[in-house]
């Protein structure tokens, strides 16, 4: 069975940056969609970005683009989500998923394995 497990979260303040990491452990196989998703309090999942294990294709999504930086080491099993110019908003728990696929999805629905994710709060 696949197991993800996401790590890095904190409190930072507002401009700051932080970088999560989301390891995957029992040896996937094929290639696999990485993705990251976020959760406000009483909200649903919001799409952040994914990247193809294989051939790192990325997406983002519109709330993030050109502050996030979604990348993957595959010898390490692990995708990276490098965030920068944080902002209060941006305030979530953070999910790692994977699901085996190549094509880039932006629904929640499309990915079967997610991490229990990893907090973020950012300060004004």
């Amino acid at each position: 069975q696949v197991q993800l497990a996401e790590s890095g979260g904190g409190l930072v303040q507002a401009g700051g940056s932080l970088r999560l990491s989301c390891t995957t452990s029992g040896r996937p196989s094929g290639d696999f969609l990485m993705g990251w998703f976020r959760q406000f309090p009483g909200k649903e999942r919001e799409f952040v970005a994914c990247i193809s294990r294989y051939v790192g294709k990325t997406l983002y999504g519109d709330s993030v683009q050109g502050r996030f930086t979604i990348a993957r080491d595959n010898a390490k099993n692990t995708v990276y989500l490098a965030m920068d110019a944080l902002k209060p908003e941006d305030t979530a728990t953070y999910y790692c998923a994977a699901v085996q696929r190549t094509l880039p999805s932006a629904h929640e629905e499309d990915y079967d394995h997610w991490g229990q994710g990893t907090q973020v709060t950012v300060s004004p």
